[in-house]
């Protein structure tokens, strides 16, 4: 344990430090001036602390006040030692901060007596300290591991729907770290970027209910078979539904709304504007950006540059504004994902606008 002595009277000072030091194998650190005390409290904590009321540049009460403003000397057992029972002064240093009172001239077995429990007040607190402290890594680390096992499970039914689709897997995780750029370009918190970029893989998950003779056609579809199509949008809504976590309620709202536009011309219920939820927004640009880079089965991928125009070109109308802003503010990074996750380079992922 370290103690602090605080005493302006030298010969008293040493006193003090002799009874104390008669109570155990403690580091004891005395200080004839209150401002040096203080000084040396900002960057050791003590655990227990006597100062006395009377000194000269500081006094005892305006001392404790500065000490508990300290970040770490909020809880320590501090004794304020007097020479008189003055109720005023009492409450001014309760009022401060001070746990205790000793009067002087001090009684060494009280001394020893009260200096003793509170030491050993302060070894609980600190164990109490230490407990609560591994109690909460030990949560932290095990709502880690929660959050890691659902996003594990969501990328993997992510790539399932995807090859059901027809492709290789790749298109869940370049639309996840698209919309995880974008979500950044945006300025929103790391944590919610890192959910979106979680959830983002869900978001056709309502393929599962779509026969493959749509799903997998070798050509364009008929305006029946996008009908049904566009069903995988509620399908997937409510395969989500209801989710307890922070990971599926933005899963289920990226599901349902990343086919709705700006201009309240998409679908299912054709809302419009900032009605859209931001994660949907988001997801909105970063899937069709995505899908006009791949390869068809019906047409080639297109070049970076073109895609990059189409996305400008429906600011205000498909897209967000702001999320085309923020698509644009890291179109680096965003052109260096598609080169580096796209299957073999070509004429495809060469160009870049």
């Amino acid at each position: 344990m370290k103690i602090m002595i605080v005493d302006d009277n030298r010969t008293y000072l040493m006193v003090l430090r002799g009874v104390v030091n008669n109570i155990g194998r403690h580091e004891i650190s005395v200080f004839a001036n209150p401002l040096e005390a203080l000084a040396a409290a900002e960057t050791t904590e003590f655990d227990l602390i006597l100062v006395d009321y009377l000194m000269p540049e500081m006094d005892g009460v305006a001392f404790i006040r500065a000490l508990r403003q300290l970040p770490n000397h909020h809880h320590q057992p501090i004794v304020m030692v007097t020479t008189a029972e003055q109720r005023e002064t009492r409450i001014a240093a309760l009022d401060a901060g001070a746990t205790d009172f000793l009067r002087k001239p001090v009684e060494p077995v009280e001394l020893r007596v009260r200096v003793h429990n509170l030491l050993q007040l302060r070894e609980a607190q600190t164990l109490m300290r230490d407990r609560a402290a591994w109690l909460a890594s030990e949560v932290r680390q095990a709502t880690q591991e929660l959050v890691e096992s659902q996003r594990d499970m969501a990328r993997r039914l992510s790539r399932a729907i995807d090859c059901r689709d027809g492709h290789t897997g790749d298109h869940v995780a370049r639309m996840a770290g698209l919309c995880r750029l974008i979500a950044q370009g945006l300025g929103l918190g790391d944590e919610q970027c890192e959910t979106i970029f979680a959830a983002a893989p869900m978001h056709d998950v309502g393929k599962i209910g779509i026969p493959d003779s749509i799903l997998q056609k070798p050509g364009r579809l008929t305006e029946e078979e996008m009908a049904l199509m566009r069903t995988h949008v509620s399908i997937g809504e409510a395969i989500l539904a209801d989710g307890q976590s922070s990971l599926m309620r933005c899963a289920e709202r990226i599901a349902s709304s990343h086919h709705e536009r700006w201009d309240g011309k998409g679908y299912p219920r054709g809302i419009a504007g900032q009605a859209i939820p931001i994660e949907g927004r988001i997801a909105a640009v970063a899937d069709v950006f995505e899908a006009l880079c791949a390869d068809r089965v019906y047409r080639p991928g297109w070049p970076l540059g073109d895609a990059r125009d189409f996305i400008r070109s429906g600011s205000g109308s498909h897209f967000d504004p702001a999320c085309v802003a923020a698509f644009e503010a890291r179109w680096s990074e965003i052109a260096a994902l598609m080169r580096t996750s796209q299957a073999p380079a070509s004429s495809v992922v060469a160009q870049a606008g």
